[in-house]
């Protein structure tokens, strides 16, 4: 399912910084570096261009891609078996209801101020790509992650071996005709490389722990009250790592960095650690 986009200034950004990257890596980088027509250089466009390819790929499924709605017919069924948890509200105990939407969410969705719906499993509102990250999109934005990290630390290879491989004949003419553009780069994938790098080790930590980032601030405060308590917190969704990285990107390893998302059921219902276990209720 696709959703309608308006034109933003740091998907703007997003896009020119790509182009830049991608123009300076090939015919710069590994131009100076291995001579463009040559066996190395081919392959090396070759395999910058294909990692290219899937970054551009996945940012756009998570930019156009709808990140799961809830339907407004929901209704939660609290005596489905099938079902062994139902979030409830902190005060009150009722059932989680959202009055701007005006119908009830079920579990791990949340409401969305600058969208202005309710997102299923809602990991948090993306500037970058002027969407959600929920449930239907998550698995592409993480991937492009991917697919932006491995671009980037191929391009500052590239961009240290071009430096480290200029003749001495050949110095000049570097700093007169490519220095402005090796600076830029330099400046630019530094920074990126780490920013996008920290991104995706906290997503990694978050699926291996089957948690979106804001079960993970609920869960710190959560974590605490039951402290308080003298109990131990789990978190109800967390099916061991394996499991997680199923649920989350599918049970086939070689579509895990795929923008596929067959397996992701429709958003309204989670395996849960206490499936089969009584029917058991959690706050959020």
């Amino acid at each position: 399912m696709t959703r309608g986009f308006s034109s933003s200034l740091p998907v703007m950004v997003v896009v020119s910084a790509i182009a830049f990257v991608y123009f300076c890596t090939v015919f710069v980088f590994i131009d100076r570096w291995f001579g463009l027509m040559t066996s190395p250089g081919i392959m090396n466009a070759v395999a910058f261009t294909g990692v290219a390819v899937m970054c551009v790929l996945n940012y756009v499924f998570a930019i156009f891609m709808d990140p799961g709605r809830v339907p407004s017919t929901f209704l939660p069924d609290i005596e489905d078996s099938k079902v062994p948890i139902h979030e409830i509200k902190r005060k009150g105990g009722d059932l989680r209801y959202c009055q701007k939407c005006s119908h009830f969410k079920p579990p791990r969705a949340h409401h969305c101020r600058v969208c202005k719906i309710c997102v299923l499993r809602m990991d948090h509102h993306c500037t970058w790509i002027n969407n959600c990250v929920g449930h239907a999109n998550y698995k592409v934005f993480f991937v492009f992650v991917v697919y932006a990290v491995i671009a980037c630390m191929y391009s500052l290879v590239l961009l240290v071996g071009s430096l480290t491989n200029d003749s001495q004949n050949d110095k000049q003419q570097s700093a007169d005709s490519f220095g402005i553009l090796y600076v830029i780069s330099g400046l630019l994938l530094v920074p990126l490389s780490i920013a996008l790098s920290g991104l995706l080790g906290w997503h990694i930590y978050l699926i291996l722990q089957n948690k979106t980032t804001i079960e993970y601030h609920e869960g710190v405060r959560a974590t605490w009250l039951e402290e308080r308590a003298g109990n131990i917190y789990k978190h109800p969704y967390d099916l061991g790592a394996y499991d997680n990285l199923a649920t989350v990107l599918g049970s086939n390893i070689i579509c895990w960095i795929c923008p596929t998302s067959k397996h992701i059921g429709n958003g309204l219902h989670f395996r849960t650690a206490y499936d089969g276990l009584p029917v058991a209720s959690t706050s959020k």
